[in-house]
């Protein structure tokens, strides 16, 4: 099932869950459902608002506000980085549906190894030391797709890219989920996608960009002024406007912390 499959928002937006365990890592209630409505069922993740944690630096809607304005963003792009996702009612009350992507736990795009253990073509991102004191690399793959998702991330000031957030599908396409803590005001990146520093963009993705910006001035803005406010509506306008303007994979500000912790 593909993001732009009418049959699967359908699905999403009106079939019935049926609640089938919670996902314990999760720092908020994450359900996994079977959806299933006229015979076509799959697999879904459900995070009713209720379950959500209170965050002083996002008071403002809900975490799956936030989940599916990121999707709706992904959608525009055309690039299906982010799983189909939708808000609606649940058993639990009001919450974000995502449709389920069944893939290895390891991405095999993100990794932390010893220095020498690098494999050839990534890209480090940060030289640390494990928990015996042993040196080590976070690092990633130079990826055409995994590039695509830091430039979505940019453009929706993603808090909290891990390494565990990444899905690499069976097909081949590379998604990310889990972005509750995105679309704020203020300059919160936070990824372990930082190998492209300074790097110009790819051409595709500045034609996207330009393309996304046109769009928000129509109805895309509107359709994410029903999730966040609308400061951080101009707040996205206004970061695709200073990506296009340098042209270059940015550096941290300095002013948060630039890797999520734990980055996995």
């Amino acid at each position: 099932m593909r993001a732009g499959d009418p049959a699967v928002h359908e699905l999403l937006l009106n079939g019935r869950l049926d609640v089938q365990g919670r996902l314990v890592e999760a720092s908020n209630a994450t359900l996994f459902c079977g959806i299933e409505i006229d015979g076509l069922s799959a697999e879904c993740v459900y995070k009713p608002v209720r379950g959500e944690r209170p965050l002083w630096d996002f008071p403002d809607g809900t975490l799956a506000g936030r989940e599916v304005g990121s999707a709706l963003i992904a959608e525009a792009t055309g690039w299906e980085l982010i799983p189909p996702t939708v808000l609606r009612d649940g058993p639990f009350g009001p919450g974000m549906v995502q449709l389920w992507v069944d893939v290895e736990e390891d991405s095999g795009l993100v990794g932390i190894v010893a220095p020498d253990e690098v494999p050839d073509g990534w890209l480090p991102v940060l030289r640390a030391q494990d928990h015996h004191g042993d040196p080590v690399v976070l690092a990633h793959a130079d990826h055409e797709q995994l590039r695509r998702l830091a430039v979505l991330d940019i453009v929706i000031n993603n808090a909290d890219r891990k390494g565990g957030h990444i899905l690499h599908a069976p097909d081949g396409r590379v998604l990310g989920v889990d972005h509750g803590v995105s679309l704020n005001t203020d300059d919160k990146l936070r990824t372990v996608l930082w190998g492209w520093i300074g790097e110009p963009l790819p051409a595709d993705a500045v034609d996207k960009l330009g393309e996304l910006r046109a769009l928000m001035e129509g109805e895309l803005a509107a359709r994410l002024a029903e999730h966040i406010t609308p400061k951080e509506v101009q707040a996205i306008s206004n970061r695709i406007d200073r990506l296009l303007g340098t042209g270059v994979f940015p550096a941290p500000s300095g002013d948060w912390p630039a890797i999520p912790w734990p980055a996995f």
